[in-house]
């Protein structure tokens, strides 16, 4: 089975997108565009306040925890926000297969405001066949949206028919800081399975409990079948890591019974 490629692939393939991405953008500044995309990597969001579908009030910070994936659409958008939202719930749904269904959020944000309300929202969730308690479609604030923008190096323009924007994915870490960006209307599996491994894995990894220690095996032990197009647990893996314990144990009982074992007098 072919391994995941190494980040440095991953990351020349998804700075790849960008720039095709930013080529979509009907603006002389696209290839910045990307730049502003790229450099709030590692910085956090702001604590920005939201109204849900059901016009709650909710917060960013709400979703702290668990990593988080965000989408920026605007609802009176025709094709490309509807495509790129239909293909990001088929990845939503094999990333949960792959890593369980609780194991990070979604939310879609609408920019377009006061026009992207709660109700169009859910209308718009609804046409684009999101059935997900763990993916939520958030309105901010009008004059909040380009703070917002800001935080996430998210970049659009009003045009006559509508919007140009980047089309991106943001993966924020657990802290609420982010971690990665994906370009494209489709991408493949692994951009968006990949950095939630590594963050799911790294949470893990700072926990000592049996839940823990299953929890980053499993991860461990789930890869990409590139001939599927899906994730898989490898069993195999599985069966080495217990083999590779028993032999470790084995070793560590025979030195125990050794060093207890009386001298030998000649």
């Amino acid at each position: 089975m072919a391994p995941l490629a190494p980040a440095s692939l991953l990351l020349g393939a998804m700075l790849a997108c960008a720039a095709a991405a930013a080529q979509e953008l009907n603006v002389p500044d696209a290839e910045r565009a990307v730049g502003i995309s790229q450099a709030v990597i590692g910085k956090p969001a702001g604590d920005h306040a939201f109204t849900d579908r059901l016009h709650r009030n909710v917060r960013l910070a709400d979703y702290r925890g668990k990593p988080l994936v965000v989408s920026f659409i605007y609802t009176s958008c025709f094709q490309v926000c509807p495509a790129t939202t239909q293909f990001l719930a088929r990845a939503v749904a094999a990333a949960r297969q792959a890593l369980g269904n609780d194991s990070f959020q979604v939310v879609s944000i609408g920019f377009n405001q006061p026009f992207d309300n709660p109700d169009a929202l859910a209308a718009f969730a609804r046409k684009a066949g999101v059935d997900d308690p763990r993916w939520e479609f958030l309105a901010p604030p009008a004059p909040d949206v380009p703070a917002l923008a800001r935080d996430f190096g998210f970049t659009y323009y009003a045009t006559p028919k509508g919007f140009d924007h980047l089309t991106q994915l943001t993966v924020v870490d657990a802290e609420g800081v982010i971690y990665r960006q994906i370009y494209g209307e489709s991408f493949d599996l692994p951009m968006l399975v990949g950095p939630l491994k590594e963050l799911l894995s790294g949470q893990a990894g700072g926990e000592v409990s049996v839940a823990a220690v299953w929890t980053k095996v499993k991860l461990f032990c789930t890869v990409y079948d590139p001939a599927a197009g899906r994730y898989r647990l490898n069993y195999s893996l599985f069966v080495e890591i217990f083999a590779g314990a028993s032999i470790l144990i084995a070793i560590v009982w025979f030195l125990i019974g050794q060093s207890r074992r009386p001298p030998e007098h000649v």
